[in-house]
């Protein structure tokens, strides 16, 4: 199973439709423009005023009262987890979470902290399900100090955790003694989905992060919010795992147009995922994964093909999407592809089928 090429293979021809995942989104014009035009500091002494707007800017969409910028999602997930636990401490998240899947195994080699895997459909779980997991709190039992969740739940299939369900989770882990964390990569994507403001989704977090690399098109950047105590130790493992960003007014802006202009398009993105969905599923042996968002994940094995010969032959024809499991696909749908790139994918999908 290839899950991401190493490098781009010159015997393919080029890429018409990339389906591959919404972090190959490219800036547009206007975005270059805007990062060009910031003005810059040394964000590490407070100097950066285009930093220092960002994270204003995100710790009032989030409800907190400080944010930090880093450079990707995956650091502000390990820097949140150092912060919250302690070398030995029991982390509790879905078992297809982020943290679990494709972080290499941060929180052990960083934090010294070991994830209990929770199950549940589509990357949630219950209170219910959650209360089995903890552990009566004696001397011979790893603390259970963090509980995290993912919003959206990219391997559940780009689910949204309805508000009710996820403050029931998180006032249960409160109520156990835990801290809440938040893996936002896709939050603006779960607040265009369900019309509920990122405050109201994070209100009972402790830290939460947003990902700018992805739907939102810029090129890099991801901000970590939280209480001020918290950002402040949040700064020191920044330090401690590659130290201060300098002059990265270059990146906020990106981020800051990305707000401005790449928020409310997400619908568009959400559309065209299922439309993608559709006709997808009028290819004979491909079962789909209605989606909630902007992933769409669909079986090929009644097609007689694995997912990694699907993939090999679409990419033949141009188009890009990403090999899960054994059957398992997702394509991704994001700024850089339109309705008739979806077409295109569909008709390029179902020419793959075997004859």
């Amino acid at each position: 199973m290839a899950y991401a090429p190493s490098r781009p293979n010159p015997a393919l021809p080029p890429v018409r439709v990339n389906l591959y995942s919404d972090t190959q989104t490219r800036p547009s014009l206007a975005m270059k423009e805007a990062m060009m035009r910031a003005d810059v500091g040394d964000e590490q002494n407070g100097d950066d005023p285009t930093v220092n707007a960002l994270c204003d800017r995100m710790a009032a969409l989030t409800g907190k009262e400080a944010a930090v910028f880093l450079p990707s999602g995956t650091m502000c997930n390990q820097i949140s987890i150092a912060v919250h636990c302690r070398p030995g401490d029991e982390i509790l998240a879905h078992e297809a979470s982020h943290i679990v899947t494709n972080e290499g195994g941060g929180p052990g080699a960083l934090a010294g902290a070991v994830v209990l895997g929770l199950r549940g459909n589509r990357g949630m779980f219950d209170v219910p399900t959650m209360r089995a997991a903890f552990r009566e709190k004696r001397r011979n039992a790893p603390p259970q100090t963090l509980l995290s969740v993912e919003q959206t739940a990219n391997l559940g299939g780009g689910s949204v955790w309805k508000l009710d369900a996820l403050n029931a989770v998180l006032d249960a882990a409160h109520d156990w003694g835990m801290a809440t964390h938040m893996d936002g990569a896709r939050l603006m994507n779960a607040v265009v989905a369900a019309g509920v403001p990122a405050s109201d989704m994070a209100a009972r977090c402790d830290s939460v992060w947003l990902d700018f690399t992805k739907g939102l098109g810029a090129p890099l950047g991801a901000v970590l919010c939280g209480s001020s105590a918290f950002i402040d130790q949040a700064w020191r493992w920044k330090q401690r795992l590659g130290g201060a960003l300098r002059q990265a007014g270059l990146s906020a802006a990106g981020c800051l147009y990305a707000l401005d202009h790449n928020i409310d398009r997400l619908a568009e993105d959400h559309a065209n995922a299922s439309a993608l969905a559709r006709g997808l599923a009028q290819v004979p042996g491909i079962v789909v994964e209605t989606p909630e968002t902007n992933l769409v994940f669909f079986d090929v094995k009644g097609t007689g093909m694995t997912a990694d010969e699907l993939a090999g032959r679409a990419r033949g024809q141009g188009v890009s999407v990403s090999v899960m499991s054994a059957y398992r696909v997702r394509a991704c749908t994001h700024l850089d592809v339109d309705r008739a790139g979806v077409d295109l994918a569909i008709q390029v999908i179902r020419d793959c089928m075997p004859k």
